[in-house]
C-alpha cells in the first residue's frame, strides 16, 4: 500500500499531537516492513524527521493549518501522490479530499469547551472559527473510513457526540519513551534558575488546562509550605502571557516561574527533579504528561474527570478541577506523606508499563491493513 501520513504536526513544537505523530511515524519504520509511506511536512519541522527506511518518503506540504491553503492545496499535493490511504493526525481533513482516509481525534475540547478565552480572535471572527470547526471535524469523522481514538473516554465521546457505532472507532493508547541513561542533572535545573523543592507543570495554558486554578491553589499552598516554587513549562504565547499576568497580580512571581519552551534533552531533568506534579486540566483525550511525570518517579496529583483515571489509574491522588481547594489538599497530602509518596511512585513505574509506542504503531499498521484491505 501507498500511505500518506498528515505530519504537519510532527515534532515537539506540536506539542501532544506532535509527540504522537512523532512517534507513530518513528515506529512505523519499525514494525512495517512492507508498505510504502509519504510523510507530509511543513518547512518548520522539515530536518526534524530523518527516514531510517527507504520506503519512508519525506514531501513537502507547507499548508498552515487550519487554513485556506490547507483546504484547496493539501487535497492536491495528496492526490498527486496516488495515495491508496491516508492517514490525518488530527481532525483538520481537508472538507475537499475525497480518497480513503482515517482519523485520529484525540479530544473534543474545542466541543465541550467552547470559549471566546480559548482565542486571540474577537467574539464574532471567534465564533465564525468555531462553526467552521464543527463543519470539519464533523466532515472528517462521518467520512472516515476508521477514527483513531487515544482513548477509551475519547471513544465514548465521539461515539456519543457524532452519533457513529462503536465499531467505527478503534482505540490506540499513547506511551512514555525510555528514560535516559543521562538527564543532565542538578545542572539543567540551575541552567533554567529553577529552585528546589517544586511543584511541576508540564504543558500550554489554554483555558480548559485550568492554569489559573494551579496557581490559586499553589497560592494556598505557601500559607503552609512557604519554601515550594512552581514551575510551569511551555512555550510563550498569548496564554502563558496572561497566566504570568495573574502571577504578578498575585505577587507571586518570585515563587512562580515559567522556563518556557524546554527541549526534549532538558525535560527529563525537571521531572526528575520536582516533587510533585500537577496535572489540573479540565479535560484531557489521553494525558501525556502526568504518564510521563509517573516514568520519572515523580508522584502526580490529576483532575479526576475524562481519560486521566483511565490512564493513571492508581498512580494518582485525584481531586474535582473546580475546587481549588481540592486541588490544594491533594498536593499538601502528597509533599507532606512520605509513605504516600512511596506508594504512588511505585504504582507510576507499573502503570507506564502498561503502555507502549511499539503496540500502538502496530495497533494503527492493522488499522490500515483493515481498511483497504
Amino acid at each position: 500500500m501507498r500511505i500518506g501520513i498528515d505530519a504537519r504536526f510532527y515534532g515537539p513544537y506540536g506539542k501532544g499531537l506532535g509527540r504522537y505523530t512523532q512517534k507513530l511515524v518513528d515506529h512505523l519504520q519499525t514494525v512495517d516492513d512492507h508498505n510504502e509511506y509519504f510523510i507530509l511536512l511543513r518547512r518548520e519541522n522539515w530536518a526534524d524527521f530523518q527516514p531510517t527506511d527507504k520506503r519512508f518518503h519525506k514531501i513537502l506540504a507547507d499548508y498552515r493549518w487550519y487554513s485556506v491553503s490547507e483546504q484547496f492545496f493539501m487535497p492536491l499535493k495528496l492526490w498527486s501522490l496516488d495515495l491508496d490511504l491516508v492517514h490525518f493526525t488530527h481532525f483538520n481533513v481537508p472538507l475537499f479530499y475525497f480518497g480513503k482516509f482515517i482519523v485520529t481525534i484525540h479530544d473534543l475540547i474545542l466541543t465541550k469547551y467552547p470559549t471566546e478565552r480559548a482565542s486571540t480572535l474577537g467574539p464574532w471572527l471567534y465564533r465564525i472559527k468555531h462553526a467552521l470547526y464543527q463543519i470539519v471535524i464533523n466532515s472528517a469523522v462521518k467520512r472516515a473510513m476508521k477514527v483513531v481514538a487515544v482513548s477509551e473516554y475519547t471513544k465514548k465521546e465521539v461515539v456519543r457526540h457524532f452519533k457513529c457505532t462503536p465499531e467505527k472507532v478503534a482505540v490506540t493508547l499513547e506511551a512514555v519513551d525510555p528514560v535516559p541513561l543521562s538527564d543532565g542533572g542538578e545542572v539543567i535545573i540551575v541552567k533554567y534558575h529553577i529552585a528546589k523543592p517544586y511543584i511541576l507543570y508540564v504543558g500550554n495554558a489554554y483555558p480548559h488546562k485550568n492554569c489559573e486554578r494551579l496557581v490559586e491553589a499553589f497560592q494556598m499552598l505557601l500559607k503552609e509550605e512557604p519554601g515550594y516554587h512552581l514551575v510551569m513549562v511551555g512555550r510563550e504565547d498569548y496564554f502563558y502571557s496572561r497566566l504570568k499576568k495573574l502571577v504578578s497580580q498575585k505577587e507571586l512571581t518570585r515563587v512562580v516561574h515559567f522556563p518556557g519552551f524546554v527541549t526534549d534533552s532538558d525535560l527529563p531533568a525537571f521531572y526528575r527533579h520536582a516533587r510533585v506534579y500537577a496535572f489540573p486540566s479540565l479535560c484531557e483525550g489521553f494525558g501525556l504528561p502526568a504518564l510521563e511525570a509517573c516514568q520519572y518517579g515523580v508522584p502526580v496529583v490529576a483532575s479526576n474527570n475524562s481519560s486521566l483515571p483511565e490512564v493513571l489509574g492508581e498512580a494518582a491522588v485525584y481531586f474535582n478541577p473546580e475546587k481549588t481547594d481540592e486541588m490544594y489538599q491533594a498536593i499538601r497530602k502528597v509533599i507532606s506523606d512520605e509513605r504516600l509518596t512511596s506508594r504512588l511512585v511505585a504504582a507510576g513505574y507499573e502503570r507506564v508499563k502498561q503502555f507502549s509506542w511499539e503496540a500502538m504503531s502496530k495497533q494503527t499498521m492493522d488499522i490500515y491493513r483493515s481498511v483497504i484491505l
